[in-house]
């Protein structure tokens, strides 16, 4: 986006060059690319490429705790175009690369570590691959450098600067499901329906399984780090097979190296950033966070790239409008994308629950019906949160409010059905009648608190 826009920008990566030495990411789990990201994309010309290496995923597959489940498929949205598309972190990461080494204007960097900035004079500090100290100064300093950012460092030591991290109590690790040999199987090589997320929502914790082009799944659990169902009581292999068989026992059988992955692989953390500003303003130019760096969310919306690329293109188009006024350019985008970035946060939070306690609840599923039977009836006046979220650019703090007013309408009719019922049978019988009419007051109250997650689990 900056290339096009006529800047000269240099990018300095702290990893090696993956056209050279293969794609050597942090964390490997699969991306899930919607409507957002889609767009910032396409604004790039890049839409149509990273689609050819996407697998569409129509919606959630649930798997309860049983040797044969029967699965219940919950679709994403009410159209058939509602898909997420699971895409592989290291495959979009080089073709970004390789579409932003075609500009004569990029000059890329590797192997160069941030280590400081100094922001009055607008200059980032780096230690290269011989651990020589290199400095870089710029008119405009953007650090995409996630949610343990360097440069945000940088802004944190400045005066009145807003920050806060706060962790889930849970982590997450992953394990791998291999493709069947020679495309065997009613799905083509893969184990499981490739068009799905798949989640074994297991109360306070789950896992879940993304495809991948070679027909293989990433999966990912996110365990308590202690308690029950966590990880920290897992230590051998036959503890790691024996909790296996009894509360994931269908997908034992499609992970021959269970065991091994479990033991080898670490535990990372999920965490939630909120700052402010985004950018400070020196003496030759401006220091600026975005992305992760600036927002960083846990992965359960699928939003957090999603977000970090609409903030590249509302920056790019702030920067188009504001022309060489690059201080207000950048204020502008914060003005913006902030107020969004803390709403996909707390969306992001709230999911966590609904996916882990909620997926697999009768409730819950005769609800998510009910949702988009209103839905059908009245598309353009009752679209959900999840529909406004990943299948539209809506700004998040207004997918969040009319998610709000969803859910309060969803309530009124319910309520009201079974107060027609109600009604109806007190004209037969006056006890049952009354019964009914008390439960829905009752109701209710029940359905408020279920709606909001329960207490403490709002952000």
């Amino acid at each position: 986006y900056l290339a096009k826009l006529g800047y000269g920008v240099t990018v300095a990566e702290r990893r090696g060059d993956p056209r050279v030495a293969g794609y050597q990411g942090g964390r490997s789990i699969n991306l899930a690319l919607s409507a957002r990201g889609l767009w910032a994309l396409d604004g790039v010309g890049l839409k149509d490429e990273v689609l050819r290496h996407a697998i569409p995923m129509r919606g959630r597959i649930m798997h309860a705790a049983e040797p044969n489940p029967t699965l219940v498929f919950q679709p994403y949205g009410s159209r058939p175009e509602h898909v997420i598309n699971s895409i592989s972190r290291g495959g979009l990461n080089l073709a970004l690369l390789n579409a932003a080494a075609c500009h004569e204007n990029v000059t890329l960097l590797f192997q160069r570590r941030c280590v400081d900035v100094d922001v009055p004079s607008c200059t980032a500090v780096f230690v290269n691959a011989a651990g020589m100290e290199e400095r870089l100064s710029a008119d405009l300093v953007i650090g995409a450098d996630g949610a343990f950012s360097a440069v945000r460092g940088a802004l944190q030591r400045t005066d009145r600067f807003e920050y806060s991290q706060s962790y889930l109590g849970h982590g997450y690790k992953e394990l791998h499901i291999p493709a069947l040999p020679q495309g065997a199987g009613p799905h083509g090589g893969f184990a499981l329906d490739p068009n799905a997320l798949h989640i074994w929502p297991r109360g306070s914790a789950m896992m879940i399984a993304l495809p991948n082009p070679d027909r293989s799944f990433t999966c990912t659990l996110f365990w308590p780090f202690e308690g029950p169902h966590g990880f920290a009581g897992l230590t051998t292999a036959d503890a790691v097979r024996t909790f296996f068989e009894r509360n994931y026992p269908d997908a034992v059988p499609l992970m021959p190296t269970l065991v091994e992955d479990f033991l080898e692989n670490p535990v990372g953390s999920l965490v939630t950033v909120r700052c402010r500003p985004w950018a400070r303003h020196g003496e030759r130019g401006t220091v600026a966070v975005i992305g992760d760096a600036a927002h960083a969310i846990v992965p359960f919306f699928g939003q957090g790239m999603n977000a970090a690329f609409e903030d590249v293109r509302v920056l790019a188009e702030c920067l188009q409008r504001h022309g060489a006024d690059v201080r207000a350019a950048v204020d502008d985008c914060q003005r913006v994308r902030k107020p969004n970035a803390d709403a996909i946060a707390q969306m992001a939070l709230e999911n966590f629950v609904e996916m882990r306690d909620k997926v697999g609840s009768r409730v819950f599923l005769w609800k998510k019906k009910l949702e988009h039977a209103v839905q059908g009836a009245a598309p353009a006046s009752f679209p959900s949160r999840y529909e406004l979220v990943s299948f539209s650019t809506v700004p998040y703090t207004e997918a969040l409010e009319a998610g709000r007013r969803f859910d309060r309408l969803i309530l009124v009719v319910v309520a009201c059905g079974v107060f027609i019922v109600g009604l109806l049978l007190s004209l037969v019988t006056w006890f049952a009648g009354w019964a009914i009419l008390a439960g829905v007051f009752a109701g209710l109250l029940v359905g408020m608190k279920w709606s909001a997650g329960g207490p403490g689990e709002r952000p």
